[in-house]
């Protein structure tokens, strides 16, 4: 038996709401939560690409709704958390999965527009996202928030701060978010991926490289050592931490990252 047919009706009667549903890996999570039985509401700005994810999940007998948001826009934000309510009558699991990766080079060369964009969309729309979540996971007396992290949180690396610092952001916030919440019955956990391959991995690491000819060459290094994933190959680490028990893991950081 396939993990997938393993998985399948385990999510049965919930409701996740993904943001970066659009592509990459919130594209592939979406999908497999609803193969797991959830309904979903996918959020991008891209209204063609989460349109496309939810003709996927329908063509095969999901139910997913799409949510045309910027998350840097609170007021878009909430308004796509409260159109998922509306359709499909509460939230259980989120997954927040946006994010950019501009702001590229040594800081004192970068553009600080970028760098300031890099960190409302990473971070402050992760803070609005929760926030606007908040609210109903409370209704439903328990739930999931899954944060899809960097391990550029933990370790930046030459020419990349601004990603860095805004998924540094995003851990604390994880951490201040499952303390707030853990007596709610609401986990809330980072998930990082590692390298996976989407055209936004590959044109990043092409810049930090030629902008930074010697932390480019350290970032060479440590990139033939790690496991390039497939977009679908998060997808079992995110379906286990979307099944924990409302008594479960909270303010912890699950990696698919080979640590050398």
């Amino acid at each position: 038996m396939t993990f997938g047919e393993r998985m399948k009706n385990v999510l049965n009667g919930k409701v996740a709401v993904v943001t970066g549903a659009g592509r990459g890996c919130g594209r592939a999570i979406a999908i497999g939560l609803a193969q797991a039985g959830a309904k979903v509401c996918c959020i991008a700005r891209s209204g063609d690409e989460i349109e496309s994810a939810v003709s996927e999940i329908k063509k095969n007998g999901g139910h997913a709704i799409a949510q045309r948001a910027d998350v840097s826009d609170l007021n878009a934000v909430d308004a796509a958390f409260a159109q998922t309510v509306q359709t499909f009558g509460g939230i259980d699991i989120v997954v927040l999965s946006h994010g950019v990766a501009g702001g590229l080079g040594p800081v004192d060369q970068g553009d600080p527009r970028e760098w300031k964009r890099t960190v409302e969309i990473n971070l402050i729309g992760t803070y609005y996202s929760a926030r606007a979540a908040i609210p109903h996971l409370k209704m439903r007396g328990a739930g999931k928030i899954i944060v899809v992290g960097s391990g550029q949180g933990h370790q930046g690396t030459a020419s990349t701060s601004a990603y860095a610092c805004s998924k540094a952001g995003v851990w604390a916030l994880v951490q201040s978010l499952s303390a707030e919440l853990v007596s709610f019955n609401v986990s809330v956990n980072e998930l990082l991926p590692g390298n996976v391959k989407t055209k936004l991995y590959d044109e990043t690491f092409q810049q930090v490289v030629a902008m930074t000819p010697k932390g480019g060459a350290s970032l060479s290094e440590k990139r033939s050592h790690e496991w390039l994933k497939d977009p679908e190959d998060v997808v079992p680490l995110a379906l286990f931490m979307a099944c924990q028990p409302d008594i479960g893991p909270t303010a912890q950081s699950f990696s698919l990252m080979r640590r050398f």
